[in-house]
């Protein structure tokens, strides 16, 4: 019974964290910031930062930062340095180059997941894992490309590449959390302290320290205490009790539910291809969820 209750609470985890994710998009179109991506960043892991420093203090687990060896610190502070890549090349993709583009190389991300967990948590390798991920990205490229794929030209590159490079930093963020057996709440806290060190630095060398604006607030405070902040403790949570390359598949519903509340708040046209492309990622989904004999 003990089994069945921490699988659903698993699911419910990564159930709110797809939720939550999918809502940058509206978002962002909602609170349009002045603040460069370096900026931008600073500010939200600041805010992200002291919102799960509240949920840790009043659940009495901060105490326990203060235990963890000069080792375990130096782990978490290298996985917060690959959470921060993965977003400071993911906000300079969004700048110099197509979204369209940028958003199908960004959700790369899910593969490098199942490839590095078989080479680094040495989970079991399956024809029905890869056919779902396959399944997964296809279907994304049909609603982000809306069946055009011809509008597609990547001819900017280098800047994908790095787009990419930033995605595999978080798949490898993503998988080694699962090595770390801490406290998941301190875990992340740590993640975003560090968020803030590594941006003081690219700030200070890229950009310049200014006070956003009351516009710029409403944007950093839901992206900052939600979409980058509880949701990440939604993610390590559920990765503690799923193997990542079962999640992985089910991530792809992420920019899926991003067009659907694209559709719903600014009166997107529905296009009967996000259909198509919302059965091929259900399609992923059951497919990675089906039991092997």
């Amino acid at each position: 019974m003990h089994l069945i209750n921490k699988t659903k609470l698993g699911v419910i985890y990564i159930v709110l964290c797809i939720v939550l994710w999918s809502l940058i998009p509206t978002v962002a179109k909602f609170t349009q910031t002045d603040l460069d991506h370096h900026q931008y960043l600073f500010y939200s892991s600041i805010v992200s930062f002291l919102s799960i420093f509240i949920v840790s203090l009043f659940g009495r687990n901060l105490k326990e930062v203060f235990t963890y060896s000069k080792k375990i610190l130096l782990i978490l502070f290298a996985l917060g340095f690959l959470d921060f890549i993965f977003y400071l090349l993911l906000y300079y993709g969004y700048k110099h180059a197509n979204g369209l583009e940028v958003l199908v190389i960004q959700y790369m991300w899910p593969i490098f997941i199942v490839f590095l967990s078989l080479v680094i948590l040495k989970e079991d390798f399956t024809k029905k894992k890869l056919m779902s991920v396959i399944l997964g990205f296809f279907g994304v490229s049909l609603v982000i490309t809306k069946g055009n794929f011809a509008s597609l030209d990547f001819s900017q590159i280098n800047v994908l590449l790095i787009v990419m490079l930033g995605a595999f930093a978080f798949a490898l963020f993503s998988v080694l959390s699962k090595i770390v057996k801490v406290d998941a709440t301190n875990a992340v806290m740590i993640y975003f302290f560090s968020a803030i060190l590594y941006s003081i630095i690219t700030v200070s060398n890229y950009s310049s320290f200014i006070l956003p604006s009351g516009k710029d607030w409403i944007g950093i405070l839901i992206n900052g205490v939600f979409i980058n902040g509880v949701s990440y403790l939604f993610w390590i949570k559920g990765l503690q009790i799923f193997d990542a390359s079962k999640v992985a598949p089910f991530l792809f519903i992420t920019p899926i539910l991003a067009a659907f509340f694209l559709i719903l708040f600014f009166d997107e046209p529905i296009l009967p291809i996000y259909f198509i492309g919302l059965f091929f990622v259900i399609l992923s989904g059951l497919i990675n969820s089906l039991k092997s004999k």
